[in-house]
């Protein structure tokens, strides 16, 4: 049986995953500061309104306004707010609480506008009011595993930001589980000593029922949005 795809929205990444993420699938986009995660999403999100997938940003770190200015140099932000007012996309903020009210936040919001797509910026943020160290690593796997089960049920095809810390660049994540409960994970670097290249890249790390690219991929910012370069 085929598997039903999404496409991502972004130049050269379907051709290097079979067309795109799967249906209702979660998806972990990380990376550390300045590799164009909030781009990505915003570029994801937009494909989908003008195929008529309506969707959903919600943001546990910048305002609406600062996404907005974020994409203003591509002209998206017109075109966002145009979604907006049909009611196709809503771009939100939430100050982070706790992970039962993030997903309760997300869903309330995703039920609105009917969403086929949503983006949560991030999950780090979700995640940084919880004492690690002192909590039973198991439940914490937990409540993210019922907070991501709980989204897939709405059918929705999610990415879920995440940031990897500048002193763990090995990671994929910052907690070092979140990676196991997703159905992808596509990393971003950014190579500071990439005098005269392209210093941003892209990794699929995983992708389930997927043929992927294994290698690493030059990721281009264009005036139209990210592109996405075989090495």
């Amino acid at each position: 049986m085929a598997v039903e795809r999404v496409e991502t929205g972004i130049p050269g990444l379907d051709k290097l995953t079979d067309g795109g993420f799967v249906k209702g699938s979660s998806n972990l986009l990380a990376g550390t500061t300045g590799t164009c995660k909030t781009i990505f999403g915003c570029q994801f999100l937009l494909h989908g309104a003008r195929k008529g997938e309506n969707g959903v940003y919600l943001s546990l770190e910048q305002t609406k306004e600062e996404i907005l200015a974020d994409v203003a140099s591509f002209g998206w932000n017109k075109e966002i707010e145009k979604y907006e007012k049909e009611g196709k996309i809503i771009i939100a903020s939430q100050a982070p609480t706790d992970i039962k009210d993030v997903g309760d936040v997300a869903l309330s919001f995703i039920r609105r506008v009917k969403a086929k797509r949503f983006v949560l910026d991030s999950l780090s943020i979700a995640t940084l009011g919880w004492k690690v160290p002192t909590q039973d690593v198991g439940k914490v796997r937990m409540e993210l595993v019922d907070m991501v089960g709980m989204i897939k049920n709405t059918g929705v095809t999610t990415i879920l930001i995440g940031e990897i810390p500048e002193t763990k660049i090995k990671a994929l994540s910052r907690l070092g589980i979140e990676e196991f409960i997703v159905d992808s994970v596509i990393i971003l670097h950014y190579l500071e000593y990439a005098a005269g290249g392209t210093p941003r890249s892209l990794i699929i790390r995983k992708m389930r029922r997927t043929s992927h690219g294994t290698d690493i991929y030059p990721l281009i910012i264009t005036n139209k949005g990210l592109v996405v370069k075989k090495g």
